[in-house]
């Protein structure tokens, strides 16, 4: 079993990108409350109420050059696990919720800004696997504080 911590929180009152940071977030089975989607067909729901990145992928695309930063391309959680450790059905357990990954996030031309030449591809998990942000269904919900620590356990 992998663990790390938080490197912060997003949410955002109004929708779209990029979202502001927090320092807690309120997790339902059906999102993050009082959080706007605007999209409800692409995001949202119960098999995508919470999204998260490693810190490791977006460090990585910020070396390549692009100008993602924390929360830019809609994530709620920034996670500093390794990248590998995160997968379809995983389990992050942190003080008071727990998540299980569902799927990849795929990429759309709103987060295009946060990528040199709007290339919102570089994450997708399709054409870099591993390079992406996740989509998690809440198993218990409650409270996400920033300074908390997680608990990986990839044999869910």
């Amino acid at each position: 079993m992998d663990s790390g911590s938080i490197a912060a929180l997003f949410a955002t009152t109004v929708g779209g990108v990029p979202k502001p940071r927090v320092d807690t977030l309120d997790v339902t089975t059906g999102g993050i409350r009082h959080e706007i989607i605007r999209d409800k067909k692409h995001h949202g729901g119960t098999e995508k109420a919470v999204c998260l990145m490693s810190v490791e992928t977006m460090e990585h695309l910020q070396s390549l050059g692009h100008p993602i930063h924390g929360g830019s391309t809609g994530e709620n959680i920034l996670i500093d696990v390794p990248q590998a450790s995160l997968g379809v059905g995983v389990q992050l357990r942190f003080d008071q919720v727990l998540l299980e990954i569902t799927m990849a996030a795929t990429p759309c031309k709103t987060i295009a800004d946060s990528f040199s030449g709007g290339d919102f591809n570089q994450l997708s998990e399709k054409k870099y696997p591993g390079q992406t942000r996740w989509y998690a269904r809440v198993l218990q919900e409650g409270i996400i504080h920033e300074e908390e620590q997680v608990s990986i356990n990839s044999n869910a």
